[in-house]
């Protein structure tokens, strides 16, 4: 059975999705046994009997099948019922929709009668080699028989995961650019999904805000409006989690990271996010927007000028924004106060979240009518608050519902009158909160309070770390396994790499509990110490051979480095956060973080507290920076040449070298640009890098003189520049500068006329940038390569090529400056040459995938060696 290219297995934290195809009423009993199979494996279960249904059908099992890994179909004797204006049945139009790369388990009860259209439908099935195909007598042996496959279908993807081929280098894309996935089903909110995407699908209410307090399940109804409104957004959907954005002046860098927009300060980005959206139909979900919501008015500039482009909001508070449209998220319908039966509390929306949750870690419990009223005191205490009764229900595989009931009565009248000046519904999930955790040992408390510290996810290495001294010191491991039995720590894995986060309602709790104690400064200043240490090991890989697991370690710590940032800086260690700040430079650049940077710095420069003459060039120079390339004046010269006194007083030759280079890049965007003093400092700053050793700089500084030179006609001194550097870059294993420095030399060939030349660089930085996940790099190649096909006149792949590059730059908000953009000659050459072949070729690279566009740039021994990286676009 083919399945996707070397699939890596996930943990049984992750739980794996197994959709179910069949008929409803049919298969009844064989769904029922199937889905105790997946249960018994511990996977999860994807079928419309367990979550929501959003209308149309057809978008919902489009959505569950896009976020599902395993594809199980079953099927009896009826085709299924064919819906009017349709031509298939929902049975065969959920088996063409699963991905050809998804892996089927098709069963087939014997039959006597079944239905022609059926039975051509297990024809075509029988006849796919990406199907497995077995017949079932019963729904016992049906049971079995799923249990056994997928065990042995795991099996075969923990083989196929341990020897990956290729894509050794390749940096994935951010996990933060994915809509996350729920691994447990949606209970209760068809009403809501329902109502929601009729306001997104009507368009006249720019922003839509979920409001409603924290626990009450907006961030979860998010998600799933956000996966059932793909054909709304056909252009994307994007998720922003803002819990650990506590700055107004983040919102834009926030956006831009998950946009994928690098921020090199070299245009405003908020003009680069509206290019980036512009005529795009895409939704922004941004996700505990309460805590910067002074940043509320940039949603109006950024809806006014990409007025395709929609808003989803979770908040407890109204924006108050013009075009806001507020949504109150209310509680889930509890059990009546009539008789509770027990059907009666199943078919409560309370109910059912109870009942799942508890099976979850009780896989034999059951609502009865001898506990049926238990369940139901629980819902009603807890207000039908979705957090509430899961942590409640969490307590099954110890407690009975009778035994819970019981505790809540006791605990929550006496938790609640503490805190009367809050709403009831914030009283209810905070005392919820606090009899979870009293329930748990003293350490294991401890333990969860000071895990308020950490960002919105965090590793066990780092909890381990901060361990020394606190009372669960060396007992991290049990007591988080205690925090994941209880519901208040989540278990997830991200490429590989086992990670642990907390609701944002439980990582506000936690940090009020900290700060109650007095201890937030001192956790605050351990997380702070962790994490500088962790920058100090993993920073100078950035600089060469390292460089990619370098950025893509950092990727994943994100929001840990920016909390150190911020704890560095508000408790006025402003000398560390210079520091920190500093070592982390290279990745700034590369992942286009400048502008996020800047914010810090700034607060930084206004603390009226002394700090060192390093530190102060630090923040001088992130700060100019964005100055330099948008807004450049005498004064940001100025400034930058404080900034080499500055470092070279510190005796920091090497951050003295690097600032005398950008100081000589700010004259060269001065409206009259001093070229000769310019070349002249480019020149200092190359031989004072190479003298110190400092390659990455080198090649960085070496491309600025090569660009200088082009500027002034200079086309063979600048080649020798853009060779010189990508043979410091090749040397040193610096991927980023390679690909920096190889698309110049080759857009420099092309100007040059050498088509041989600059098509073998044009696919040699077109590789790098790939394996980088470095979308601009590949913009480059695309439109270098088009050229190519230009000159040799090839008008439709030419127009292809082009036209894929346009969107990639639309998406990333990121256009190349007029004197470097080399390849509309010869395109606008071909165009008139043989228009319809250009256009042919427009036309269908506007449709193409990033990934499409590059196997269909790249030569085919290239291609193939690349096929694991372009499976990650």
């Amino acid at each position: 059975m083919t399945g996707r290219p070397h699939p890596v297995i996930r943990t049984p934290d992750q739980r794996i999705r197994v959709f179910v195809s069949s008929t409803l009423r049919e298969l009844a009993e064989e769904r029922r046994a199937v889905r105790a199979a997946i249960e018994r494996m511990r996977l999860a279960p994807v079928m419309f009997e367990l979550g929501a249904r959003p209308h149309p059908p057809r978008a919902l099992y489009r959505s569950y099948l896009a976020q599902s890994d395993v594809f199980i179909g079953i099927y009896g004797d009826s085709y299924g019922w064919v819906a009017p204006d349709e031509e298939l049945s929902g049975l065969e139009d959920e088996y063409r929709l699963a991905p050809p790369g998804m892996p089927k388990l098709i069963y087939v009860r014997a039959s006597r009668q079944r239905e022609p259209r059926l039975q051509e439908l297990i024809a075509r099935i029988q006849a796919d080699d990406t199907a497995a195909y077995l017949p079932f007598e019963s729904a016992g042996e049906l049971e079995e028989q799923v249990s056994n496959d997928l065990a042995t279908l795991l099996a075969e993807r923990f083989d196929e995961s341990r020897t990956p081929e290729g894509g050794a280098d390749e940096i994935p894309p951010t996990p933060d650019s994915r809509l996350p996935v729920p691994y447990t089903s949606t209970i209760g909110r068809e009403r809501e999904l329902a109502e929601v995407r009729a306001l997104l699908e009507r368009g006249d209410d720019r922003v839509v805000s979920l409001i409603g307090p924290g626990g009450i399940g907006k961030s979860r109804l998010a998600v799933e409006i956000a996966r059932a409104v793909e054909d709304l957004f056909p252009d994307g959907r994007y998720f922003l989690p803002l819990e650990g954005v506590f700055e107004p002046g983040l919102l834009l860098p926030t956006i831009a990271y998950v946009l994928g927009i690098r921020d090199n300060g070299e245009a405003a980005l908020e003009e680069r996010i509206a290019r980036a959206l512009a005529g795009r139909r895409v939704l922004l979900v941004l996700d505990n927007f309460e805590q910067i919501i002074d940043a509320a008015p940039l949603l109006v500039r950024l809806y006014s000028a990409s007025p395709t482009a929609g808003f989803l909001v979770t908040s407890r508070t109204l924006l108050r924004i013009r075009g806001e449209r507020v949504y109150e998220v209310r509680a889930l319908e509890v059990p009546g106060t009539a008789l509770h039966s027990a059907e009666r509390v199943r078919a409560s929306a309370a109910g059912r979240l109870f009942l799942d949750r508890a099976q979850a870690v009780q896989p034999d419990f059951a609502i009865s009518d001898d506990n049926a009223a238990a369940v139901a005191e629980i819902c009603l205490r807890l207000d039908g608050m979705p957090l509430a009764i899961e942590l409640a229900a969490a307590k099954a595989r110890l407690l009975t519902p009778q035994s819970i009931a019981e505790r809540l009565e006791q605990s929550l009248p006496m938790l609640t009158a503490a805190a009367r000046d809050v709403p009831d519904r914030h009283r209810t999930m905070r005392a919820t909160i606090d009899w979870s955790v009293g329930l748990l040992e003293p350490e294991h408390r401890a333990l969860l309070e000071d895990l308020g510290v950490f960002a919105r996810r965090f590793t066990l290495e780092a909890v381990e770390a901060l361990g020394a001294g606190r009372a669960w010191d060396g007992q991290a491991l049990d007591g988080i396994a205690a925090l994941v039995d209880a519901s208040l720590v989540k278990r997830a894995t991200i490429d590989g790499r086992s990670v642990l986060s907390l609701l944002a309602v439980v990582r506000e709790y936690a940090l009020g509990q900290l700060k109650e104690h007095g201890q937030a400064g001192t956790m605050r200043a351990a997380h702070a110490d962790h994490y500088s240490g962790l920058v100090a090991r993993v920073a100078p890989g950035l600089r060469g051979a390292g460089q990619r697991d370098s950025v893509l370690q950092l990727g994943l710590e994100l929001p840990n480095l920016r909390a150190a940032v911020r704890h560095l800086v508000h408790t006025e260690r402003l000398d560390d956060a210079g520091d920190f700040a500093w070592r982390l430079l290279v990745y700034w650049w590369i992942a286009g973080f400048f502008g996020e940077v800047r914010v810090w710095m700034l607060e930084l420069l206004e603390k009226d507290r002394p700090v060192t003459p390093h530190t102060r060039a630090v923040a001088r120079f992130f700060v100019l920076w964005s100055e330099m390339w948008q807004r450049p004046t005498e004064q940001v010269v100025a400034g930058l040449a404080e900034c080499v006194r500055l470092f070279a007083d510190s005796g920091d030759d090497d951050a003295a070298a690097m600032s005398l280079a950008a100081r000589a890049t700010a004259r060269l965007q001065l409206p009259r640009p001093e070229l000769d003093t310019a070349e002249r400092e480019l020149g200092e700053a190359v031989e004072r890098l190479r003298a110190i050793g400092n390659p990455w700089a080198e090649a960085i500084t070496e491309v600025s003189r090569g660009r200088l030179a082009w500027l002034r006609g200079l086309t063979d001194d600048a080649q020798a520049r853009f060779d010189r550097a990508t043979e410091v870059a090749e040397a040193s294993g610096d991927l980023f500068t390679l690909s920096v420095a190889g698309n110049h030399q080759a857009r420099l060939q092309l100007v040059r006329g050498e088509i041989d030349a600059a098509e073998s660089g044009c696919v040699r930085t077109l590789l790098v940038s790939v394996r980088l996940h470095f979308e601009e790099g590949v913009a480059y190649g695309l439109e270098g390569l088009c050229a190519v096909a230009a000159a040799r006149g090839d008008g439709e792949r030419a127009g292809t090529l082009s036209a894929a590059a346009v969107a990639i730059r639309h998406r990333i908000g990121v256009f190349d400056a007029e004197a470097f953009t080399v390849h509309t000659p010869q395109l606008d050459a071909m165009r008139a040459a043989d228009p319809a072949a250009v256009a042919a070729g427009e036309r269908r690279g506007a449709e193409l995938t990033v990934a499409e566009a590059i196997a269909l740039a790249l030569p085919d021994g290239e291609r193939e060696s690349l096929a694991a990286a372009l499976s990650q676009w």
